[in-house]
């Protein structure tokens, strides 16, 4: 049925082989295990009644579901988060809490391996009727737990659970010949890492088949208002859709289990697919913080360049989906455009989802407030906690690759592991205080002398294509050997430039140390004219931060200040509560109102920009990412320069 030649070019070594000590990530996945998950259990078992659901299938008197049909989702984005938390900070409770909770949830499994405590509780003989009803979503998130907690735990309970339920699944529809496709895409991707761990096609060829029912029509008939085909990915089969449509969670997840499919079976119809709705998502739908999604009507995308600041929508899930979706793309190709989209949204659009004290959260993220946005303790659709959870977590995920004749360093973040590549294991230890400052030293120790090649990732912003395509540009256009100039052992070593990394191939032996230093100069960037809400607007950006203007920072508002095009700025360290970074500094040009509030004064002012993920986390206040460089309309507030208070 599948080709015999898989099409990934590497394959990205597991967060469960990968021990981080990086100063930016490792507070955060701390901050994850020791409150968010926290917040998570008490919201999950105590707050509302997702874990009782499964008390009650377990117990079997006849109780009333209580809730969303998909809660149980939440339950185990949960689990997973905690399993990827158990890595990089062990904790006994943590580990005891989720084995208390995979014993529920296997309790609650039917003898057939059905496994969703809303249609076992309400109705069973309902199961299997409604594509909307989340019940394979339901199912593809257990999946993703059960792998997740086997890597690092060792314990098959969960992924017993979820291979007797992928069983019943396969058994029901694709052996089962039962027309389904599912309303709410995520499986798909699940069953691919299923495959992976159990190395039972069986569950990739359900991945397929799961693919293939798209576009298909007849499997659901359509009403009228948002509940249309394009909403959920049904327009066109997979392999023939070049535009991306509808729910953007839903998009993100599908065409992450199509790379998938892509990357095992070796069919090149869906990475041929997936390129086109890339460069389509990438090119004419994406924000400058790698998030997506623009409309809050249908969770998802409109027409080409509508990229509203104020209104967005950018689902906190969609950038994670987004960060899945770029490695799968990397992963198939080896270009590393698909990282610098994949880093974009990590470190803007994902990481913006959770609060800097780890119990607060963004569901949508704005790119401009007037100070009627702030971050909230939970939500009823409670999917964004958790999912920005595991994506923190998880991290470790996304840094280093290997191939048959290579090692690859994708993101920069401090860490050692161990790979294996040309019949030799090698020690890889990285060393920087990336992303506020650009240098990396990689020391490396492969166990014998040995030829193999050295993938080490150009950032695109390093060399001004501040994104793949041109939907955003930045001003220079200096050539990647003029800035990227690394060095082995101290001395200068000649490298070749294939797909965004630079590859340096060699003998390696023990000792080796290769340093680089990425340039961390400051941008501005600028929208294509098609993205009418960022004319004659400039964003910043400065290494993978995406900086904003608020006013927690900027007392006399964020509303009325100019940036002319020319204007220079300079790095300072800051806080933001007890989070370290690095902001931007400057004078601009600021609209005031007069004393006597009959007209306006334009007068200078010192302004403050911080990394666009801090912002929000001082209470409600004004903000903006995209700044003006002409006055084309006023917003202001009589309170000005002369009195205290006021956004503007």
């Amino acid at each position: 049925m599948f080709s015999q030649t898989p099409l990934e070019k590497f394959e990205f070594v597991n967060f469960s082989q990968v021990n981080l000590t990086d100063d930016f990530w490792k507070p955060k996945i701390d901050k994850v295990a020791t409150v968010t998950l926290k917040a998570c259990i008490y919201q999950t078992e105590i707050k509302t009644p997702r874990i009782r659901n499964f008390e009650k299938v377990a117990r079997s008197k006849g109780e009333k579901f209580e809730g969303l049909y998909y809660d149980d989702s939440d339950v185990y984005k949960a689990l997973e988060a905690m399993a990827y938390a158990l890595k990089t900070h062990p904790d006994k409770d943590l580990e005891a809490k989720a084995d208390e909770w995979i014993d529920k949830v296997a309790a609650a499994q039917l003898p057939d391996g059905y496994l969703d405590t809303y249609f076992t509780l309400r109705d069973l003989s309902q199961r299997w009727t409604n594509i909307e009803a989340h019940e394979d979503y339901n199912a593809g998130h257990l999946i993703e737990a059960a792998v997740a907690y086997y890597n690092v735990t060792g314990k098959r309970k969960l992924l017993d659970v979820a291979i007797r339920l992928a069983n019943h699944i396969d058994s029901t529809f694709r052996l089962g010949s039962k027309k389904w496709f599912s309303g709410h895409e995520e499986i798909e991707l699940a069953l691919v890492k299923l495959y992976r761990v159990t190395n039972d096609d069986r569950y990739l060829k359900l991945a397929d088949w799961y693919l293939q029912q798209r576009g298909k029509g007849g499997i659901y008939t359509y009403g009228k208002g948002w509940v249309v085909p394009g909403y959920w990915q049904d327009i066109k089969p997979v392999k023939d859709q070049t535009e991306i449509t509808g729910h953007a969670v839903r998009a993100m997840y599908l065409y992450t289990g199509a790379a998938d499919v892509s990357a095992m079976t070796g069919d090149v119809g869906y990475m041929n697919a997936m390129q086109k709705v890339w460069e389509d998502v990438v090119n004419r739908n994406m924000y400058i913080t790698g998030g997506i999604g623009s409309a809050g009507d249908n969770e998802g995308f409109t027409k080409d360049y509508d990229l509203p600041n104020e209104d967005a929508y950018c689902e906190t899930c969609a950038s994670v989906g987004m960060v899945l979706w770029n490695q799968r793309m990397c992963q198939l190709t080896g270009d590393s455009k698909y990282i610098d989209v994949l880093e974009r949204s990590l470190y803007n659009g994902a990481l913006d989802g959770l609060s800097l004290s780890g119990d607060h959260f963004f569901y949508d993220n704005v790119l401009a407030s007037n100070g009627q946005h702030q971050r909230r303790e939970w939500f009823g659709t409670a999917c964004c906690p958790a999912n920005i959870a595991r994506l923190v977590t998880s991290v470790g995920n996304y840094i280093y690759g290997k191939s048959n004749d290579g090692i690859w360093v994708n993101l920069f973040v401090a860490s050692n592991t161990n790979i294996k590549v040309a019949n030799n294991a090698v020690g890889v230890k990285m060393e920087t205080n990336y992303p506020w400052d650009g240098k990396v030293r990689l020391n490396l120790e492969p166990q014998a002398t040995s030829k193999f090649k050295l993938f080490l990732r150009v950032p695109g912003w390093c060399y001004s294509k501040v994104v793949p395509g041109d939907l955003y540009t930045t001003s220079g256009s200096e050539a990647v050997q003029d800035l990227f100039k690394p060095v082995i052992n101290g001395k200068p070593v000649v490298y070749k430039f294939e797909n965004g990394y630079a590859v340096i191939e060699r003998s390696w032996k023990k000792g080796d140390v290769v340093e680089f230093n990425l340039p961390m100069e400051i941008k501005k960037v600028n929208a294509r004219g098609e993205v009418k809400m960022d004319n004659d607007r400039i964003a910043l950006q400065r290494g993978p931060f995406v900086y904003c203007v608020e006013g927690a920072d900027n007392k006399d508002g964020v509303w009325n200040l100019i940036l002319p095009a020319n204007t220079n700025f300079t790095t300072t360290r800051y806080k933001v509560l007890d989070e370290s970074v690095i902001a931007l500094q400057t004078e601009l040009p600021a609209a005031f109102a007069n004393k006597n509030g009959d007209g306006i004064e334009i007068g200078r002012r010192k302004v403050t920009a911080i990394p666009y993920y801090c912002w929000a986390n001082r209470g409600p206040n004004a903000m903006e990412v995209w700044l003006p460089t002409k006055i084309k309309e006023v917003k202001i507030n009589y309170a000005s320069k002369y009195e205290d208070g006021g956004n503007y």
